[in-house]
């Protein structure tokens, strides 16, 4: 998988659709959740894309402190249906923690986790905060990682 972080003036029309595309596929259709996924957050944004044969398999963005929570923040963390079987998951959060490393430093970083992926982000070294919460009708739970 090829990695590129960009800024959202930075992205190209083709892949701000894949974005957008990948985004409704998962979280929208897959996940049966009718949400506002277009937020007037992306603007504010870091995207971090994963290609596979300039496919875009795997996407994930990245909010500096304030942005959108006071710490830190991962969000919509996304790996297409049939690319979840090479650990792309893994890869693109990989990515997104060291871009926060070089572009912010070593700060707090927080995400609002599907329960079901508990798991997963504790792998990555996040712990759980607080009670499990629904967030447009799935339950989450908000995590946090502290600089290493």
């Amino acid at each position: 998988m090829n990695i590129s972080i960009k800024s959202f003036n930075e992205l190209s029309t083709k892949e701000l659709y894949q974005i957008l595309q990948l985004r409704s596929e998962v979280f929208v259709v897959e996940q049966n959740c009718v949400y506002q996924d277009v937020d007037d957050k992306d603007q504010k944004a870091l995207h971090v894309l994963g290609f596979k044969n300039d496919n875009l398999a795997a996407y994930t963005r990245i909010f500096k402190p304030g942005d959108y929570y006071k710490n830190t923040s991962i969000g919509r963390v996304v790996v297409k249906k049939p690319e979840r079987k090479y650990g792309f998951g893994k890869d693109i959060m990989s990515a997104s923690l060291k871009t926060i490393k070089e572009e912010i430093g070593g700060v707090m970083v927080e995400l609002s986790a599907q329960v079901y992926l508990k798991r997963f982000y504790k792998d990555l070294g996040f712990v759980e905060t607080g009670k499990e919460y629904l967030e447009d009708g799935i339950p989450h739970i908000r995590m946090l990682k502290t600089p290493n």
